[in-house]
């Protein structure tokens, strides 16, 4: 059950949390922009932040049940990376909704049933765009490129190639909505704000801004990993098959790729520290410039609101 707390603003400082100096020891958190807001998730708990057009912080925050990382799910590998990107779906769904109507200042809960409807078709919607159109594309362009449809080598590479492009395409495309521009601040304000928990010391507005906007473990690097894993994955079925068999297992293979992309992911991370490993997880980082940006002081404020709270629910203050 969710429950609502407000607060003015006061000031750039926040209580600071009990912060353990062993890295084994620190909670794992992560995050999502939202619409004038910021969504925080640890293990077990989940916080939303959302600046009301009068200036109010308002924070909604819940326990998890089903997507906590107490069940027994999150410690199988592959199914853990199907659960957590549909459990980034569904909680950053419910987390758009709180903030879509804070940002109106409408008081009514968006239904539980526009909001099923919402997801199915973000979620066919994405599936189509960045899995089948770039089937479509390329069994198209044999007749230009007679070779791709004699190697199936050839023809997974341009498929993922196509599907790159689209992804690039799109992201470019709406960083052109002015309001698509403020999320992607306080996109970087949730990674400032996290860089800034993971290093320990005070939880201050004025520290805080001095972190990287851009954050190894983001979900822009986990699709660019998705992106590279599903040509690997494609490439792997017989080129033989009928085109509806590669249709269908564009949307049957994708729980797969997206445990082995967790995974991928999940292990740079552990080992980000090494110098080897830099130049892995750089590409999500120069891809993250386009779903990030620099944040402004109130920004942050928001998203160290939402990290103070589910720490608070964590036990950590």
């Amino acid at each position: 059950m969710f429950f609502g707390r407000k607060d003015p603003g006061q000031g750039h400082s926040l209580s600071n949390p009990s912060i353990p100096k062993k890295k084994e020891d620190r909670l794992r958190v992560g995050g999502q922009a939202v619409i004038e807001g910021v969504m925080m998730r640890s293990p077990n708990s989940m916080a939303i932040a959302v600046r009301k057009p009068n200036g109010e912080i308002v924070v909604k925050r819940e326990k998890l049940d089903f997507f906590s990382e107490k069940k027994f799910f999150s410690k199988l590998p592959l199914i853990r990376g199907v659960m957590n990107l549909l459990s980034a779906l569904i909680l950053g769904m419910k987390a758009l909704n709180f903030s879509a109507n804070q940002s109106l200042e409408e008081e009514k809960e968006v239904s539980s049933w526009t909001m099923g409807l919402t997801f199915t078709f973000a979620l066919c919607f994405g599936i189509f765009l960045f899995f089948l159109v770039p089937l479509f594309l390329t069994k198209w362009l044999r007749f230009a490129i007679p070779m791709v449809s004699t190697s199936g080598i050839l023809f997974n590479l341009v498929d993922g190639i196509i599907r790159l492009m689209i992804f690039l395409a799109y992201l470019w495309a709406i960083s052109f909505f002015k309001e698509i521009r403020r999320i992607f601040q306080y996109h970087g304000a949730e990674h400032k704000s996290i860089f800034a928990f993971e290093s320990g010391g005070a939880l201050m507005v004025d520290r805080v801004k001095g972190f990287s906007y851009l954050h190894p473990r983001c979900g822009t690097s986990f699709l660019l990993i998705v992106m590279v894993v599903s040509i690997l994955v494609f490439a792997l079925i017989p080129h033989q098959l009928s085109f509806g068999y590669k249709v269908a297992s564009r949307v049957v293979f994708i729980p797969l790729i997206a445990g082995l992309a967790y995974e991928i992911i999940r292990f740079a991370d552990q080992k980000r520290d090494r110098k080897s490993m830099q130049y892995f997880i750089k590409p999500g980082l120069w891809l993250q410039r386009m779903t990030a940006r620099e944040p402004s002081e109130d920004q942050i404020e928001v998203a160290l609101r939402a990290l103070q709270e589910v720490l608070e629910l964590e036990g950590r203050r």
